[in-house]
């Protein structure tokens, strides 16, 4: 067994404690994750599993100047452009994950031109659409030859809109992934999420090598239970031990026989199942401290180097109306013309934010902009920019002898040109959110944990006068002999992954098998996660 399923049974103690029916997979009474793996002596037990500074899981107070910062991905250049006759204005809704050597991306291919009072797709289908690459910056579209576009099959199309037997479907909503179930079946180690058009639902697909697919219902899954008007997605879990699902709902959202009826705020809600196929206790998503607003995308999945931790990119949807601002804002003749078929198609914003669970159902939202529209330029400021794509793969840095770091995708030029654009971002590793202090200094006391590693590494930065320095402390507060701050030798530097050392030398082992609190002191530093090994 390794090492993730044996901490998410930790996270997951029993469940009873998260409220699950004998049999079920899903939150029912969602709990907070804190709750969940509190040990009788008090301690969290973080075994030697990666903890991120995301949420305020591990945080039990903040001193002086520290607080919890929001970080901001850094714009590299565009990866791929939707300029293919098949592609087109409308393209988006990316999957991205890494696959051995090999990166894959899956998209929605469509076209809309907009004019005058009109929007039209002049009869260009819903494609979903197959792209690669060996570093997750440079892409290429493979020719497929496998679905058809205007005479010829030349084209990177692996899933085509229209009847299939008893089912419409809906290529222009995918959700791809690489299954890492170990019991999946060799002819479905690749499997999709796409929409039903009538019924409105979602549909189960799967493949062998993610570029020959094959549906694996005959009816849709989750029928009535959404808008479904967005990405909708399905993943394995494997510290659940489960399938999950997130889709699009309405809050105010009810069901009649026929149809669906929007109302109220655009939503997220949630699901598990062993097969997906079967779905079970359908629970819509919770959030710590924010406030209703219009969500598009949800991108939820867990992060590869912390996976009993979900994190998601949903789209923030903001009408705005018209103002001097507005109207100030890039590309304004094409801005009043798509206003003319409808004013939001105009005058509304999106963005892309952060979000983190313990549970699956229960978030810690950043209200904050996570990935915001960015310095004005053609093909921003709009709807339909800065959709970020589900998910985050690791890459090479542009700088020579640096670490690893994050890569996420998102979309710019929708619907304002002849094709839209997918831009790539970086990100440090685990550089969502810090605990940060400025040079006056601040201090970060954890609650009481609970170690199975010996030594205590950590991603930090600071600035060249900065500093950390940590201490171990008994439950009480009282510092553990010879882990003093004092005893701590000062960190400085800018790195992934450092040692924390004290005066007894690096062989100095942390203490196992009692609860201890952490204290960071930080000057002009930044903590984003900590591992013991």
């Amino acid at each position: 067994m390794n090492e993730h399923a044996l901490t998410r049974r930790t996270v997951l103690k029993s469940a009873a404690a998260f409220g699950l029916a004998a049999g079920s997979r899903l939150v029912s009474t969602p709990r907070s994750a804190a709750e969940e793996i509190t040990q009788a002596d008090g301690a969290i037990d973080i075994g030697s599993r990666r903890e991120l500074f995301i949420d305020r899981f591990l945080i039990d107070r903040l001193d002086g100047g520290a607080e919890q910062r929001l970080h901001h991905p850094v714009p590299q250049d565009v990866a791929l452009v939707h300029d293919a006759p098949w592609e087109g204005s409308g393209s988006g809704y990316h999957s991205v994950f890494e696959d051995g050597d090999l990166y894959r991306m899956y998209y929605k291919a469509w076209h809309l031109d907009v004019s005058d009072g009109k929007l039209n797709s002049g009869g260009h289908p819903l494609f979903c659409c197959y792209a690669e690459s060996d570093d997750g910056v440079h892409w290429r579209k493979p020719q497929l030859g496998l679905h058809e576009f205007a005479g010829s099959k030349q084209n990177n199309i692996v899933m085509s809109s229209g009847k299939l037997g008893p089912l419409e479907v809906d290529a222009g909503h995918p959700a791809v992934f690489k299954d890492d179930n170990p019991a999946a079946a060799a002819d479905a180690r690749y499997k999709a999420i796409v929409r039903s058009a009538k019924p409105n639902g979602l549909l189960p697909f799967k493949s062998p090598d993610g570029i020959h697919w094959s549906p694996m219902s005959d009816a849709p899954i989750l029928h009535g239970l959404g808008a479904f008007d967005s990405q909708n997605l399905a993943f394995w879990d494997g510290v659940l031990g489960a399938y999950r699902a997130y889709w699009r709902i309405f809050t105010a959202g009810v069901t009649t026989e026929k149809e669906w009826k929007p109302s109220g705020y655009r939503a997220i809600r949630t699901a598990t199942s062993s097969d997906f196929v079967h779905w079970e206790n359908p629970t819509d998503v919770t959030y710590v401290d924010s406030p209703p607003e219009h969500l598009y995308t949800n991108q939820v999945k867990p992060y590869a180097r912390a996976p009993h931790i979900l994190i998601g990119f949903p789209t923030r949807y903001t009408e705005r109306g018209w103002s001097d601002s507005m109207r100030a804002l890039p590309e304004v003749e094409h801005r009043q013309q798509r206003a003319s078929v409808t004013q939001r198609y105009g005058t509304a914003i999106t963005e892309g934010l952060l979000m983190a669970s313990r549970d699956g159902v229960r978030f810690k939202r950043w209200n904050e902009g996570f990935l915001r529209p960015g310095i004005e330029r053609p093909g921003t400021w709009n709807y339909g920019q800065q959709y970020i794509g589900w998910h985050l793969v690791e890459t090479e840095s542009g700088l020579p002898g640096a670490p690893r770091e994050l890569s996420l995708y998102a979309t710019e030029s929708y619907w304002t040109g002849q094709g839209s654009a997918l831009r790539r971002y970086t990100l440090r590793l685990d550089g969502f959110v810090s605990v940060s202090a400025p040079m006056k200094g601040g201090d970060l006391v954890t609650k009481p944990l609970q170690f199975s590693g010996s030594a205590l590494r950590v991603n930090f930065a600071t600035s060249a006068a900065g500093s950390m320095r940590v201490e171990l402390q008994r439950v009480d507060g009282t510092p553990w002999p010879g882990f003093s701050l004092a005893d701590c030798h000062e960190l400085f530097g800018d790195s992934v992954d450092r040692q924390v050392t004290w005066k007894q030398g690096p062989a100095a082992k942390l203490p196992h098998g009692q609860p201890v609190r952490l204290r960071f002191q930080l000057k002009d530093a930044d903590l984003y996660s900590l591992v013991t090994v």
